[in-house]
């Protein structure tokens, strides 16, 4: 039995191959698997190569040593933190949009995405300019605390941590507000009725109901939020400070300052599979909230 079917795969292979359909598929997402080799994947095995060889040509892994030690371990450090930051103030900023506007009218919902999504638009570089207009010490935000006879005001809110997480949360709102808003409007608003007439509260009605349906999309939408701030780099670099420096900031002086390529390719290598474990933790957080709500709907 098992030589039988081993002997049918090469023919239906064969008889595959044959058809007029399948050639022409393949004759179209030709350029496509031409354009991801050259422009993806020899890229990024190049700079695995690249990461893996010393000075006289040989294997080594001493840049990922030192990519895991010292200076670089804590701008590694420094990035996952500022990322996790930026992933929970999105998350709270983006819940409170998208609940709200999911609540909207059609007309009224479809105004309020216009006016969340369109700043993304902008160029970021000009973006993060009018971020540090608005935190100087002559900005708008401290003239104003200073007006309000705010004690301590002017506050120092640029070129350190809080600038950065400013800076990085308002680029990646609308990814969040986007996921939320969509996961939001597909909830059954009837649950929530059922719930209400059963005696529930709006406290219980919340955690019993609601936040176990938004689940999963809020755990994909702060995962996304953290990936895309790992590798980030206009806004850390204008509004942050020494202590502030990302690993994309890191990668950027080894190359343009130290010519060393070598550590640069190993610490993008390290960023390449933190992102990807980021996507596989996604991909697992989305079939499980897929499962759930199948058993549940069952």
């Amino acid at each position: 039995m098992a030589a039988t079917l081993t002997a049918g795969a090469p023919t239906r292979t064969r008889k595959l191959l044959a058809s007029r359909r399948t050639r022409v598929g393949i004759l179209y997402a030709l350029p496509v698997v031409i354009y991801l080799l050259v422009l993806f994947v020899y890229p990024i095995f190049s700079t695995l190569f690249l990461s893996l060889k010393n000075a006289d040509g040989s294997l080594t892994l001493h840049w990922y040593v030192e990519a895991l030690t010292g200076i670089n371990l804590s701008v590694l450090f420094t990035t996952v933190r500022i990322s996790a930051e930026t992933a929970l103030f999105s998350l709270l900023f983006g819940f409170v949009l998208a609940n709200a506007i999911s609540r909207l009218k059609p007309l009224w919902a479809g105004v309020a995405m216009l006016i969340v999504v369109v700043p993304h638009f902008i160029s970021a570089l000009v973006r993060t300019y009018g971020w540090i207009i608005l935190l100087g010490d002559k900005g708008l935000v401290n003239e104003t605390l200073g007006r309000l006879w705010v004690p301590g005001a002017p506050f120092q809110l640029l070129y350190n941590e809080i600038g950065v997480v400013i800076g990085t949360t308002s680029v990646m709102l609308p990814y969040t507000v986007l996921l939320l808003y969509g996961v939001m409007r597909g909830v059954d608003r009837r649950l929530l009725a059922a719930a209400a007439s059963m005696g529930a509260g709006r406290v219980t009605i919340f955690r019993r109901v609601y936040l176990p349906l938004v689940a999963p999309g809020l755990a994909s939408a702060g995962l996304l939020s953290f990936i895309l701030s790992l590798g980030y780099y206009i806004t850390p670099a204008l509004m942050g400070g020494p202590d502030q420096t990302m690993i994309a900031s890191l990668i950027n002086q080894q190359v343009m300052k130290q010519n060393q390529w070598n550590g640069a390719a190993a610490e993008g290598v390290v960023l390449l599979l933190m992102t990807f474990a980021g996507l596989l933790l996604i991909k697992v957080v989305t079939s499980f909230g897929a499962s759930r709500k199948k058993r549940s709907a069952s």
